[in-house]
Order: structure tokens, then C-alpha cells, then sequence
């Protein structure tokens, strides 16, 4: 047996790269499947595997991925509305950043909380990327100005840049370097051309914005890992329209968002929902105005549910 780490997938195929520093083309051998893993992916980017050679059919030699080392973490989302399965997008992260835009796509906040409370659970350090300045008008940057008030004084960095024009692309450069960085967002907002501009030796395909949308092409169909020069690893994962977060058990969502867990210790109520209790140190934050509203809102929808009808008055 051998062993090696998953550079690559592509959903039936993995790529491994062996400890010597080969790449070997891995399958998952066929019981690996049935393990009670309710994943899309049951082999992730990032995972370190153990593998067996063997010779196929063309007497080509491949892998077969036998056993997975354990998980220190993983990012993980819903894989889609209607599925009850899930989909690791990459594991054993040292960090994980979001690329987001203020439009040409919008990234929501709701989005962006629900990555962040994933990143949270898992223990994951998490930054906000905001891409595409240099297209910016000044209602954009109002709203920029918005994003970087809520997101910095929870205490997430936020880096401002543009891709495009090369700008505050080494300070990210420099934060990355020596870790296994995994970049994820929307469709569209330049994930793939801010890692040729953190590497250009790997260029990437990139694609313009839908018209019709304003939305991004996907380029990125599957996730890959690449080697930086000058150290550390940077994880391409494909553009994602939806995060819908698993796992989580309604009581404890709260500690996932650091401004709301700061407070817990002062409701009247040791079991508070902040929703409807009396006596809430969440809700007279609210009202001070010192947790934002969209932070609110995500939270409600978390423990309400995201097919919820029930909207309470968060004012009340």
C-alpha cells in the first residue's frame, strides 16, 4: 500500500500525488462507496489516502484509493435544494477564503453567512475576498463601505481587490504563502483569475460574465489543487449558486456567529432562541444597531429554516 495526497477530482476519477512527488491516476475501490457516506464526493481535495497500484484492462497502471487518513477538517455545504446528500468541497484547510463582488454576480449577504458559519463550525479561519473594484461606481463602493463594517468589526479580514488590475494582490499573496488555501464564490467573480495573478505560472481558464444573467460561466468544473511557487497550496473549487449548511443542530448555530456567541452569557435565559424571549442581549444589540441586520436575518433563517414562512418582527 501507498500513500498520497488528492490533488485532484473529478467525481469518478482522483489524482493523487504519491510521496514521491508523482501524480497517479485513483479510483475508489468498489465497497469504499458503500460505507454509509452520504456525500456527492466520498473522496475530497486535500484528503491524504492510502492506495494500491494495479494494472487495468490496457495494462495501464492506476490506483485504487483504499482508505482515507482522518479529516483535521473539511468545508462542506448541502449538495443542492432537493438532495439530502452533501458535497465536501475540500479538506484539511488551513484557510478558506470567499470571492465575493458587490455586482457582476452580487454576492449576497445571506450567502456569505452561511460560508462563514460553515467555515466556523469546522473550525476553519475564514476571510472575505471582494473582487472586481476596478468596476465599481460610488453606490457600488456605499455598499462596499456596508460589507467591510459588518464583516471587519466581527473581526473577519476582508481583502479589497481587483484582479484585473493587479491591485492588493500581494498582500493576499502573502497570507497564503506556506498553507493549504482554499478559494471558493459565486460563479463569476474571479476566482480563477485571481490565482493566475497569485501564480501566473499556472494559468488558469477563465471565461466572461453572461449578459444575459450577469452571472459567471462556470470554468471551473471540478476542484484542483496547486502547488504556489515560493510555498503553500491553493484550492480551485467550481462556482457554487447556493450554500445550504448540514449538520448543525438548532441550539448551537449561535456559536457560529463570534458576534452573537459574545453575548450569550447575558440573556435573562440560559436556553434563549433570541427570536421571541424577553430579556435578550442578542435582540437589544440588535436594536442598538450593533449587530447588523443581515446578520440577524441569516441567523434566523438558520434556526427557523430555509423554507421557513414564519418571519417574525425582529424589532419586537
Amino acid at each position: 500500500m501507498e500513500k498520497g495526497l488528492v490533488i485532484r477530482s473529478t467525481g469518478s476519477w482522483y489524482s493523487v500525488k504519491t510521496e514521491s512527488g508523482e501524480i497517479i491516476d485513483c479510483r475508489i475501490k468498489g465497497k469504499f462507496r458503500m460505507k454509509g457516506i452520504r456525500t456527492t464526493n466520498p473522496v475530497a481535495v486535500g484528503d491524504r489516502v492510502t492506495y494500491r497500484v494495479e494494472e487495468n484492462e490496457s495494462h495501464n497502471t492506476i490506483g485504487v484509493i483504499t482508505d482515507i487518513e482522518e479529516r483535521r477538517n473539511y468545508i462542506i455545504r448541502k449538495a443542492s435544494n432537493l438532495s439530502k446528500e452533501s458535497q465536501i468541497i475540500a479538506a484539511n484547510i488551513d484557510q478558506a477564503f470567499l470571492i465575493i463582488t458587490i455586482k457582476d454576480p452580487v454576492t449576497l449577504p445571506g450567502f456569505i453567512d452561511r460560508f462563514l458559519v460553515t467555515a466556523e463550525a469546522y473550525r476553519i479561519p475564514a476571510s472575505l475576498v471582494i473582487n472586481k473594484l476596478d468596476i465599481y461606481n460610488e453606490k457600488d463602493y456605499q455598499k462596499l463601505e456596508e460589507y467591510l463594517w459588518t464583516y471587519e468589526e466581527i473581526g473577519y479580514k476582508c481583502y479589497q481587490v481587483s484582479a484585473e488590475k493587479n491591485f492588493n494582490i500581494d498582500a493576499l499573496r502573502d497570507d497564503m504563502r506556506g498553507k493549504i488555501n482554499v478559494l471558493s464564490g459565486h460563479s463569476g467573480v474571479g476566482k480563477s483569475s485571481i490565482i493566475n495573478r497569485l501564480d501566473p505560472e499556472l494559468d488558469l481558464k477563465t471565461a466572461q460574465i453572461s449578459d444575459y444573467h450577469r452571472q459567471g460561466k462556470h470554468t471551473t468544473t471540478f476542484s484542483e489543487m496547486f502547488e504556489m511557487h515560493g510555498g503553500g497550496y491553493l484550492i480551485d473549487t467550481p462556482g457554487i449558486r447556493g450554500f445550504g449548511v448540514i449538520d448543525m443542530e438548532k441550539e448551537e448555530i449561535s456559536h457560529f456567529f463570534p458576534e452573537i456567541f459574545k453575548l450569550l452569557k447575558d440573556c435573562r435565559y440560559h436556553n434563549c432562541t433570541h427570536i421571541h424571549e424577553p430579556g435578550c442581549a442578542v435582540k437589544a444589540a440588535l436594536e442598538a444597531g450593533e449587530i447588523p441586520v443581515t446578520r440577524y436575518e441569516s441567523y434566523l433563517s438558520l434556526v427557523l429554516g430555509e423554507d421557513t414562512k414564519y418571519r417574525p418582527d425582529i424589532w419586537k
